[in-house]
């Protein structure tokens, strides 16, 4: 078994309510490595129909993000880790300030930042023809200056040991549909590279990960049956597809690969 070298790690991950979610799963993933975690999250109170949500599909999804982490938590209780979970939004200045305060306060530094929590319109407004303001405003509000203030935090309290991992998406390039979304995962990119070569003098690595369709709770068996014929690898993206990615990522093993966009995507938009 692959020894990441990861125990006793501080490790803050942000977007953790969804049980089913890559937040979740990458948690666990950590915990099973004896890492300490620092969990974030934030209700996002979209419309779901209690009646749909015992499957697979928009309104588990919707649930699942509305609520708070107590599922999440409560499996960490069965796994004997060792966490601290907050609510908060990280696209507020303030709220990132108190996250990293309240770290620093319990476990004395942070070593590896996963900024996992991001922001998009679901109601079909993310288009060139139907976008609003406000759609850009809250979309780029948390995947871009969210995680710019939650990295400026993890720089400005940097230690002996440190890991970035962002998130994008495999079609940011190119995600006519979702303009403003993959946009800003784009522009997150971006951000991963520069900033990996501002902080490489500290040691510090900075890399993105970019899924393809994964399962979260929202991909239902007929988005399941249109999608999975655009993956050569046959099959959905797994939460813990992307977990194992970013384990090696934060890992000793990961010390020189920086700056890199990291596809996990079965072969999805490549």
């Amino acid at each position: 078994m692959t020894d990441y070298g990861l125990k006793d790690k501080v490790v803050l991950i942000t977007g953790v309510n969804n049980p089913q979610g890559i937040g979740a799963t990458t948690a666990f993933a950590f915990a099973r490595e004896g890492a300490k975690l620092v969990l974030t999250y934030k209700k996002v109170p979209n419309a779901f129909d209690k009646n749909k949500t015992s499957q697979n599909g928009p309104d588990r999804y919707h649930q699942a993000n509305a609520g708070n982490a107590d599922i999440v938590e409560n499996k960490l209780k069965e796994m004997n880790a060792d966490y601290i979970i907050l609510e908060s939004d990280i696209s507020k200045e303030d709220d990132v300030k108190k996250i990293y305060s309240t770290a620093i306060k319990q476990y004395g530094r942070i070593d590896v930042l996963v900024n996992n929590a991001a922001a998009g319109d679901e109601n079909g407004f993310d288009t060139i023809e139907k976008i609003t303001q406000k759609v850009i405003d809250d979309t780029f509000a948390v995947n871009v200056r969210g995680s710019i203030l939650m990295i400026r935090e993890f720089i400005k309290h940097r230690g002996d040991y440190g890991r970035i991992i962002n998130f994008s998406t495999d079609s940011s390039q190119i995600f006519a549909g979702q303009i403003t979304y993959g946009a800003s995962k784009a522009a997150l990119e971006a951000l991963t590279r520069s900033i990996a070569m501002e902080v490489g003098q500290y040691g510090i690595t900075v890399n993105c990960v970019a899924p393809g369709p994964t399962q979260t709770g929202w991909i239902d068996t007929d988005l399941e049956k249109a999608v999975v014929p655009l993956i050569p690898m046959g099959k959905l993206i797994q939460p813990e597809d992307l977990a194992e990615t970013i384990l090696f990522l934060a890992s000793k093993q990961a010390r020189m690969v920086t700056g890199q966009v990291i596809k996990v995507s079965g072969g999805h938009a490549l």
